[in-house]
């Protein structure tokens, strides 16, 4: 697909939207929205902090909200409870009049989408590993990439990986939280070694000097893809 027809905007909570809130600023999630410009069909990943602020963006650019892609359950990607802090997310941006959507997850992370956010299994289509969502003419294919969350999953489209907080620039998703598994982790950071070397990531969070980076650099600077095996990544990464 042409660069023209490609929509792809790439959101800092706390700097590009949602300047105001406290916990965005803190928190430097990132929010993408993904789309084709011929038809005006568009996605957001992760839609929190202010979600009326996305769909006036989207409009702003001539796009229309038509799904939400999930990389996984926590509040701060989604809305819902972060320690007592209450996040908007994709419950309000469902309650949008303008906005009719579903939200698109890993059959895995449907039970904490719904427990974190309230929203019901009608709100919801549950994915399997490497389902491919069509946005218009854009094609984006579904990763199932467990570890962080049971049902956490990343996007490749275009040559580009959203990666959510499976993979950062600069180190991985916890696994210290419940749900959590290293040795999950550790298989899904080997299915992303796979990808191509110039795909360019695109993470979860800004926790590193740069908003995005090739996938090439990122192996070889990352600390994640040191281990060679399974026994060396638990030594370092496990949570004993």
């Amino acid at each position: 697909m042409s660069d023209q027809r490609f929509y792809f905007r790439q959101l800092l909570a706390g700097r590009d939207f949602a300047r105001g809130d406290q916990i965005a600023r803190q928190m430097v999630n990132f929010v993408y929205l993904i789309g084709d410009r011929e038809t005006g069909d568009a996605v957001a990943v992760d839609p929190a902090y202010a979600p009326r602020e996305l769909v006036e963006m989207l409009g702003a650019d001539g796009m229309r909200l038509g799904g939400v892609l999930i990389t996984h359950y926590h509040p701060d990607h989604v809305g819902g409870n972060l320690g007592g802090w209450t996040i908007e997310g994709v419950r309000e941006l469902l309650d949008h009049p303008d906005v009719h959507a579903k939200l698109h997850v890993q059959r895995e992370e449907a039970w904490g989408t719904k427990r974190v956010t309230g929203c019901s299994d009608g709100d919801l289509v549950e994915h399997a590993p490497g389902d491919v969502l069509e946005v218009g003419d854009v094609r984006i294919t579904l990763i199932h990439t467990p570890g962080h969350t049971p049902g956490s999953q990343c996007f490749l489209v275009d040559g580009r990986l959203v990666s959510g907080d499976t993979l950062f620039l600069d180190g991985c998703g916890r696994t210290d939280l419940p749900g959590g598994d290293p040795e999950a982790l550790y298989d899904s950071l080997q299915t992303l070694a796979t990808v191509p070397d110039d795909t360019v990531l695109y993470p979860g969070h800004m926790y590193s000097p740069e908003p995005f980076a090739a996938m090439g650099e990122v192996r070889e600077a990352n600390f994640v893809f040191r281990p060679r095996t399974r026994e060396q990544w638990l030594m370092m990464f496990g949570n004993d």
